[in-house]
């Protein structure tokens, strides 16, 4: 086998801390990053949006803009992304290109506009009905259309264009993000060759026999495999794709389309994370205790109410059905809970136009609404669901408020709120469940409560353990994750990213060609 493996792990808890800032991830884009650097996302850092007092500029609540945008100012570089808001049209020059951020622009913005036909074909079709189920353990079937295909590799094509359009240098350093464009790389090489092309995945990977469901797995396996550094979150995902690279080497003969050994890229894992400090001072918000009063307050609950938190997209691979009936199941067996323990569930709409989103949405509702009718009391709800796309403020008050934050992903690439759940807890108090099949798991394992989501009656005993915990132990454990969030945070990742990307591009200088030789 030809991939040169390289594994990345949680931080040594011993070890003195070394913190990775947004200002350290700039000086290494300075020293190392000596090319002009494009960021590739189907995600925009900014959106112009209608609204009823005018167009007003959104920015998602997103790591991987937190992460990216450092990069990106510290060399003005370009972002290429969907231009998605209902405004966007109207603040781009005839390129498309707008400066960023407003007001104080510090890089470019290049917004690729598709057509409705094309963003069903596309987004709705192939990413979010045949890859996000096929990479995700859950009950959902993939499904693959032809014409959802073609939509892919159009759009792919349409950004690769952008890509050149961009490219002020032969040997740029692109960033490519995530399962929307798994054919980018192979489509930038094509017209450059020179080009360092860093693609991320951010979900699963997944098993070879699942992969295989995809008519067109090869493409997208090829694709990947042109980039120069290709990133996973966990070593399970890394083992996936390098499992598949091997059937399609096998099977592959020489030809410019598979690339030689010579040519393959390094395989890494970069579990991504969450920003250290927060994105805005702890000392900004109210302490634990007020945020806490705060909660209860504005959604009706006394006092002694404990707080059980989720903050999840209306996902089907997110395990809320599993969280309602495990929550009932601890309401069940423990007389005192009714009216003493509430789940406040976050749930950010997403995807509703896809069928398999509004039958599981419509579920979800309709399940905490019979619990609620079973246990409600005069003290608390049992299950208060938040179906609204809550700011970063108001989530950080969630998490600060909680005894308890409950992730039950039935399958995840890293999940990053069990990470914003830590940092968010100076107090060192609180409880996290986690599930076992969250990508975080591997680095919070040892201090998490992780548990297997799908077997509800372990779920719910994990609640319960969880809410019986003494502030000593909760202390104990919360320590050593924050010492762990702290170490791998958000600048972290993008710097080994680019730190690899950096020896890679000495390495093929060295050698006098655009890649370096692989045993």
């Amino acid at each position: 086998m030809h991939l040169l493996p390289l594994q990345r792990t949680a931080a040594d808890n011993t070890a003195p801390i070394e913190e990775w800032t947004a200002q350290r991830l700039q000086q290494l884009v300075m020293s190392c990053a000596d090319g002009q650097v494009i960021v590739v996302s189907c995600r925009e850092p900014y959106s112009h949006e209608h609204g009823l007092s005018g167009v007003h500029v959104t920015t998602p609540a997103s790591g991987l803009v937190t992460a990216l945008e450092p990069v990106v100012r510290a060399c003005a570089g370009t972002w290429i992304a969907h231009g998605s808001g209902s405004a966007d049209s109207e603040f781009v020059d005839s390129a498309g290109l707008c400066r960023v951020p407003p007001g104080r622009p510090e890089y470019s913005l290049q917004r690729v506009w598709l057509d409705d036909e094309e963003r069903r074909g596309f987004l709705d079709g192939f990413a979010n009905e045949s890859l996000w189920p096929m990479c995700h353990r859950c009950d959902v079937k993939p499904l693959f259309r032809a014409s959802d295909w073609r939509h892919y590799r159009r759009v792919n094509e349409r950004f690769a264009e952008a890509v050149v359009q961009a490219a002020r240098q032969p040997d740029p350093l692109v960033l490519v993000q995530d399962y929307h464009f798994a054919l980018l790389p192979e489509l930038i090489r094509a017209y450059l060759p020179r080009a360092t092309v860093v693609a991320f995945w951010h979900i699963p990977w997944p098993e070879p026999d699942r992969l295989e469901l995809c008519p067109w797995w090869h493409e997208l396996v090829r694709g990947l495999m042109r980039s120069s550094i290709v990133g996973f979150q966990t070593a399970r995902d890394q083992e996936n794709f390098q499992a598949a690279v091997e059937v399609c080497e096998r099977h592959s003969k020489p030809s410019a389309s598979w690339p030689q050994a010579r040519t393959f890229p390094l395989v890494a894992t970069y579990p991504i994370s969450v920003p250290w400090p927060a994105e805005y001072e702890l000392d900004r918000l109210p302490s634990v205790a007020d945020c806490r009063s705060q909660v209860l307050r504005e959604h009706g609950l006394m006092p002694s109410v404990r707080l059980i938190v989720g903050v999840d997209r209306f996902d089907y691979t997110k395990g809320l059905l599993e969280k309602l009936r495990a929550l009932e199941l601890l309401l069940d067996r423990h007389p005192r809970y009714p009216g003493s323990v509430s789940l406040v569930q976050v749930v950010a709409p997403t995807r509703a136009g896809v069928p398999a989103y509004a039958a599981y949405q419509s579920q979800v509702r309709a399940e905490a609404a019979r619990i609620n009718m079973r246990f409600r009391s005069d003290g608390a709800l049992p299950i208060i669901l938040l179906e609204s796309q809550h700011d970063r403020e108001a989530v950080d008050r969630l998490y600060r408020a909680a005894c308890v934050c409950a992730v039950t992903s039935l399958d995840d690439g890293m999940n990053l709120v069990s990470k914003e759940f830590v940092s968010m807890r100076d107090d060192e108090q609180g409880v996290l469940v986690l599930s076992a099949f969250a990508g975080a798991a591997e680095e919070l394992q040892h201090d998490a409560i992780v548990v297997n989501p799908r077997d509800t009656s372990a779920l719910s005993h994990s609640l319960e353990t969880a809410l019986a915990m003494g502030s000593a132990q909760q202390r104990h454990h919360m320590a050593r994750m924050r010492v762990i969030v702290r170490k791998a945070n958000i600048y972290q990742w993008a710097g080994a990213m680019l730190s690899d990307a950096a020896q890679l591009r000495q390495d093929s200088r060295q050698a006098s060609a655009p890649w370096r030789e692989v045993a």
